[in-house]
């Protein structure tokens, strides 16, 4: 059955095409007799308003996206949570995409976004370095923000954390509890946050202690599978060579790490002291609490969609910022005990 159209519905009220227009756009410039006429036909005849084909006349659409590494995770549900606050207050709509850390994925998603024309598009992109995907929607002018990660252009708008700071905070607090042999856990290292978060451990290890090395047990993903497997190949050196305290890249891979020592029947943090990142919700309710770095998530989001919002209204008149966010450390039961 065909769509009933907006000639047809000024037909059966017998008003005309604009009067129509006007009561779905401008109510109150239309006398309250005529707009109920129009309402009744309108609900006689079943019409529904393209908003999609008027929004593509108009220049604006009311819908923004957020591509996201893996909407399994957690953090990432947090900084969806806020910028659908901000995104929904201004009487738009979110639309989610996962890129499951893969980046022909991620183009496939930024494709079918540029052609719906969306209004905007928060992105934490898989990979580093110039990005054709991103270009081409800001050559349609169609803004776009960097989430959890640092733009490094003056044509863009990002918000990020310190990661590098947040790394040696977890580097500098295994260091003052007595711990010597550490691991970094998490990968790729291909993802900036990883990388960045790994640099700042570094740096904290070599200005304390600059013969000893970093151990670095790079995963493919960021999930409490790869977390487990990582834990277990620790296990597997020989004792002496195995670390007593892991700093990993975020709190699936701690949370995965803590499983795998708890069935293995390695005390935490007796034997292997751990600490995570982002302090997820599950982080501070798991069998032993976990020490992480607290990352704004919530936060993160809102900001983000609050840049993207002010750059789709303002235009070329728009000023891109880079807001960055200082990490916090939350120390619990996982790290908390001083090493012999």
């Amino acid at each position: 059955m065909a769509a009933t159209s907006i000639k047809e519905v000024a037909r059966h009220a017998g008003v005309s095409l604009g009067t129509v227009s006007n009561v779905l756009n401008r109510p109150n410039t239309v006398a309250p007799a005529t707009r109920q006429r129009v309402l009744d036909a309108i609900a006689a005849l079943g019409y529904v308003r393209n908003d999609s084909a008027r929004q593509l006349r108009a220049g604006q659409s009311r819908t923004i996206a957020i591509v996201v590494l893996d909407v399994a995770n957690p953090f990432f549900t947090d900084v969806v949570r806020g910028a659908e606050q901000v995104v929904e207050e201004a009487g738009a709509m979110l639309v989610v995409c996962n890129s499951g850390e893969d980046g022909a994925r991620e183009r496939r998603h930024l494709d079918l976004l540029e052609e719906q024309r969306v209004r905007g598009v928060l992105i934490t992109p898989v990979g580093h370095g110039r990005h054709p995907g991103l270009e081409r929607l800001h050559e349609r002018g169609i803004p776009v923000v960097l989430v959890d990660r640092g733009s490094g252009r003056a044509s863009r708008c990002s918000v990020a954390v310190d990661d590098v700071l947040g790394g040696r905070l977890a580097m500098e607090h295994l260091l003052d509890r007595g711990h010597r042999r550490v691991a970094y856990l998490g990968g790729p290292l291909t993802i900036p946050q990883v990388a960045d978060r790994h640099a700042g451990a570094a740096a904290a290890l070599a200005e304390r202690h600059p013969d000893t090395p970093l151990r670095v047990a790079t995963t493919n993903t960021l999930t409490v599978a790869a977390g487990r497997r990582a834990a277990e190949d620790l296990l597997a050196l020989p004792a002496r060579q195995q670390p007593t305290a892991v700093f990993c890249a975020n709190d699936l891979i701690a949370l995965g790490v803590l499983q795998q020592l708890t069935e293995r029947g390695v005390p935490v943090p007796d034997d292997m002291a751990i600490v995570g990142y982002d302090d997820i919700e599950f982080a501070g309710a798991a069998a032993v609490p976990l020490s992480s770095v607290r990352q704004p998530r919530e936060l993160l989001g809102r900001t983000a969609a609050q840049l993207l919002l002010e750059e789709s209204t303002a235009g070329a008149e728009h000023r891109h910022r880079h807001v960055v966010f200082q990490p916090e450390l939350v120390v619990r039961r996982s790290s908390d005990r001083r090493r012999p």
